[in-house]
């Protein structure tokens, strides 16, 4: 089984709900494919435990988000607390990548090895705060916090799903937790 069928069932978040919009029970949207309005185009979009939260009847396009008319009607209030949900699909409803590019969501379980490929841990999740994405290692040692790599092509020079391993350089510096600046003050 690739690891491409394996994510088949896995949410992947498209979008946010930004709250409600008037009245009558529209809803803001902030959509995060590279095509904003694709977002509407994979089916009913679902909340963290696989409920459909939205489908959408009507789409407006707005200057950073939607304004939906929804399906199912919910109240302004009902929109206003689901602010901040997280929309998702399956993995299988979004089209398969090309054969030279991947989802990012798919390292997600991949092993980390270094170039000798000795075992450093697995890929926990990859985040974006804002600088780029980063994954999240969780080290093979139980107990042990994980630790975050940019995933670079100096960090992460090599992704192998035929071998379920991505290759890390220099692990062992972005597990370090020691504060340098302690070490200048012994000085």
């Amino acid at each position: 089984m690739s690891k491409t069928d394996a994510n088949a069932d896995r949410l992947i978040v498209l979008g946010i709900i930004a709250g409600a919009h008037g009245v009558r029970g529209d809803v803001r949207v902030r959509s995060f494919t590279e095509v904003p309005e694709d977002i509407f185009s994979y089916g009913p979009l679902l909340s963290n435990d696989r409920d459909v939260l939205l489908e959408a009847k009507s789409v407006k396009p707005a200057k950073d988000h939607y304004i939906v008319t929804p399906k199912a009607p919910r109240s302004k209030e009902d929109w206003d607390d689901l602010k901040g949900a997280r929309l998702h699909v399956p993995r299988s409803r979004l089209p398969a990548p090309d054969d030279d590019e991947f989802y990012i969501e798919d390292l997600v379980g991949l092993d980390a090895v270094s170039r000798d490929g000795s075992a450093i841990g697995k890929v926990k999740a990859v985040h974006d705060f804002g600088a780029g994405d980063l994954l999240e290692i969780a080290p093979k040692t139980p107990g042990e916090p994980t630790f975050f790599v940019p995933f670079t092509m100096e960090d992460v020079p090599e992704v192998h799903f035929a071998t379920g391993q991505v290759i890390i350089l220099d692990a062992a510096s972005w597990a370090d937790r020691s504060d340098p600046r302690e070490e200048d003050k012994g000085d």
